[in-house]
């Protein structure tokens, strides 16, 4: 006896030959609308689903498969002798195979001059219900989402291996893909910024090497919808990236992008280990470089602008992990990628200014979800405190300064100038350690006399302004608005440091 197959997708790739495959199995083919068309056009014979169910469509399209004749082929499970008599008395075929992909809602947002009434238009109704009805009696139903699988299902059939097991996949597949189709419909439609019940649904990009360790299995997934800013556009070199290695390089990615000049930005385990602007990327380079030429080996480096060959050339003389830009020269590829385990990327920075909203963070049980911080603290928002005031260039100091400590694990203190970081403290449980480490690491070089102190939150005692003070920095920026703020200004009018507050803190846990 012929078996039943009721094919209706929005993607129509290798749906004839799909269709002509069924046929040599003696499947017949009932289909909708434009599927029926295709399907038409490249020769095979389709009975339409008005003649199975015996009603036209109506509502321009909206409703032509909601019908028990096509429902009950579907859910009816044919080990039960009610079930199967119930479908004879009413005259229904079973349908033992489904093909069907949704209206391309996500293609539709995505396009910029897309109005709510047209993406609403997008908003499939009959696939879902025939793929979860298909997918829920999977033991008699085979369901299919995606053409990739088109082969392997008429490989299972020829070989009469499509057994329980494969069509639990297959109808796991579908679930996932109909979460994650409403899922993104119903994100579109929310208003509230945190709603009571909040869904996400991401897509796999990669397997990745391992996770934070090597014993540990780890997979890229990203946003079905991405951000402007994406933390791999293309890997265009090298091997395959690792759990670390992403995360490294979205801190990274998401600290370049503030910078409007020239800049680069080399990045060790989620902390900046060096930050240079110039007036070319060249010059940008060398000013990270020096800001800490030993942690910056096996470092994440991010640049703002393409690099060319003069820069390709400083960056191959030492081992990096990866290096992430918006292009390469083809000179500075062939050099770079000289060594073969090198990842080079390439990340879309046009964009910049519009990155991600929220940010999300895996805890036991649950998740974390906040607004980014993409606060930029201005020049014109700053507040002196003391009786000193800062010179313009301390100012445009304190300012890169800012930048920076806000992408440094808290508790943060960083030594800059106005072009490159000499010291970071980063991680440690109370300030004046981060304080310390910063400026030691900033001592030996040159060009510390210029050097201003950021720190990622307010001084609760005033040792961090002395110490800094003993060591010559003569300004420093930090948010404000602790009970003893008083003792830290008294204690930089005594060495006559310039001290501005932000009112803004810039934790980062």
């Amino acid at each position: 006896m012929a078996r039943r197959a009721l094919l209706s997708v929005s993607d129509k790739t290798n749906l004839v030959d799909f269709a002509k495959l069924l046929k040599d199995l003696d499947f017949e083919i009932v289909s909708t609308g434009g599927t029926k068309k295709a399907l038409e056009a490249g020769g095979v014979d389709v009975t339409g689903v008005e003649e199975v169910t015996g009603f036209p469509e109506m509502l321009d399209g909206r409703v032509k498969t909601l019908h028990p004749k096509i429902h009950a082929g579907l859910l009816a499970k044919r080990d039960d002798p009610d079930h199967m008599k119930q479908l004879k008395d009413a005259g229904i075929t079973p349908i033992d195979l489904v093909a069907v992909n949704l209206y391309p809602f996500r293609q539709t947002i995505e396009k910029p001059e897309t109005t709510e009434a047209q993406a609403i238009e997008q908003i499939d109704i009959g696939g879902p219900s025939m793929l979860r009805a298909a997918a829920k009696n999977f033991a008699d139903v085979l369901t299919i989402v995606d053409p990739n699988d088109y082969q392997p299902v008429i490989d299972a059939l020829k070989a009469h291996s499509d057994d329980n097991a494969f069509r639990k996949h297959l109808a796991a597949k579908v679930f996932r893909h109909t979460a994650a189709y409403d899922a993104i419909i119903s994100n579109y439609l929310t208003e509230e910024e945190f709603p009571d019940q909040l869904t996400l649904t991401y897509e796999k990009q990669q397997s990745l090497r391992y996770g934070e360790n090597s014993h540990q299995k780890a997979a890229f997934y990203r946003d079905p919808i991405p951000s402007k800013l994406s933390v791999i556009t293309k890997q265009l070199h090298g091997k395959k990236l690792s759990f670390n290695n992403i995360k490294d390089a979205n801190a990274a990615l998401n600290m370049v992008s503030e910078f409007d000049d020239p800049c680069v930005v080399a990045m060790k385990h989620m902390n900046p280990c060096g930050v240079g602007t110039a007036d070319n990327i060249s010059q940008a380079w060398d000013e990270a470089y020096e800001s800490d030429p030993m942690s910056i080996f096996g470092g994440i480096i991010a640049v703002n602008r393409e690099i060319d060959a003069q820069t390709a050339e400083k960056m191959h003389k030492i081992f990096l992990e990866i290096i992430i830009a918006p292009s390469f020269t083809d000179e500075a590829f062939e050099i770079l990628a000289k060594k073969k385990n090198i990842r080079l990327l390439q990340a879309d920075l046009s964009h910049r200014d519009q990155p991600d909203r929220f940010e999300t963070i895996s805890v036991s049980g649950g998740m974390l979800i906040q607004e980014s911080d993409h606060q930029i603290d201005q020049i014109s928002d700053f507040k002196v405190v003391t009786k000193a005031q800062p010179t313009e260039q301390q100012l445009k100091a304190l300012q890169f300064g800012q930048h920076i400590v806000k992408f440094v694990k808290s508790n943060a203190v960083v030594v800059t100038t106005d072009t490159k970081t000499l010291g970071v403290g980063m991680g440690q449980p109370n300030r004046i350690d981060s304080a310390k480490i910063a400026i030691q690491k900033a001592m030996p070089k040159d060009g510390y006399e210029h050097a201003i102190m950021a720190s990622d939150a307010f001084f609760p005692m005033d040792d961090c302004v002395e110490y800094a003070a003993q060591h010559d920095i003569k300004a420093i920026i930090q948010p404000g608005g602790s009970i003893r703020d008083k003792d830290s200004i008294a204690m930089a009018d005594k060495y006559g440091i310039a001290m501005v507050t932000t009112g803004v803190r810039h934790f980062r846990h």
